[in-house]
């Protein structure tokens, strides 16, 4: 995802390829040599990030939302809409961006609302598996189960009332016997009240396979905008399989 079944993360190479020391070393220049030490070092630096990435902590993870950036006052739909009639690209782009809205409906709110109605998971030749949004927004059990290898894609609807919400995303993370082996962030886009939900499908991604790749995960899926308010956070485990689960 995404459902961060990035999980090939965790099988990547670490540490030197075992360079040879023998006899050619005899042979190598001063600036051969200030050359393979400073690959050597590169090398060294990249395997302790990505070791240290491995035991990235819940606080690290929300460092990409601590600097958002500060786009001043919040208005009402109704204010933003007034705002700036004269300038000419500005009232085109707000009547393109809020044509639809019904002015009258959306009250006087500060603040979007954003209710995520539906997930499912999509893979091509078999049935979409639908998952229940529990209330909690943590799921009892294995919420769901994949089959390794094979394709599959996230596909949600959500509903925007009250204002305009900006920047919507969705981040998922993934850990395998309390490691963290996936962490991915999709951003949706901006979107203005309306009464149709919004339909949003994620790229096609794989699973891994193989028997380290099966067993249970456990995950946390939140989605968020540019003010970094979560609308919705989902705790939950999931299992991939030799096969699907039946249904």
């Amino acid at each position: 995802m995404n459902l961060g079944i990035g999980v090939v993360s965790s099988s990547k190479k670490m540490g030197f390829d075992g360079k040879k020391n023998g006899g050619e070393g005899s042979n190598k220049g001063v600036a051969d040599l200030e050359s393979e030490i400073e690959q050597e070092v590169g090398e060294k630096i990249s395997r302790q990030m990505s070791e240290c990435s491995i035991y990235t902590t819940d606080n690290e993870e929300e460092e990409d939302y601590d600097g958002k950036i500060q786009l001043g006052p919040k208005v009402t739909l109704k204010e933003q809409y007034e705002k700036d009639k004269d300038d000419e690209s500005l009232r085109k782009w707000k009547e393109q961006l809020l044509g639809s809205v019904d002015m009258n409906a959306v009250g006087e709110s500060l603040d979007p609302e954003v209710k995520i109605l539906s997930l499912a998971i999509k893979s091509a030749g078999r049935p979409d598996i639908v998952l229940p949004i529990p209330e909690s927004g943590n799921p009892k059990g294995t919420w769901f189960t994949l089959k390794e290898g094979s394709k599959y894609s996230l596909k949600f609807t959500f509903q925007v009332s009250n204002n305009i919400v900006s920047g919507l995303k969705y981040t998922n993370t993934v850990w395998k016997t309390g490691l963290k082996v996936d962490s991915a962030k999709e951003m949706i886009g901006t979107f203005s009240p309306q009464a149709e939900p919004y339909t949003h499908e994620m790229p096609e991604d794989s699973t891994p396979s193989g028997m380290f790749a099966r067993g249970s995960y456990s995950a946390r899926s939140k989605f968020l905008d540019d003010d970094n308010k979560c609308y919705l956070e989902i705790n939950y485990t999931f299992e991939i399989r030799k096969e699907w689960q039946s249904s």
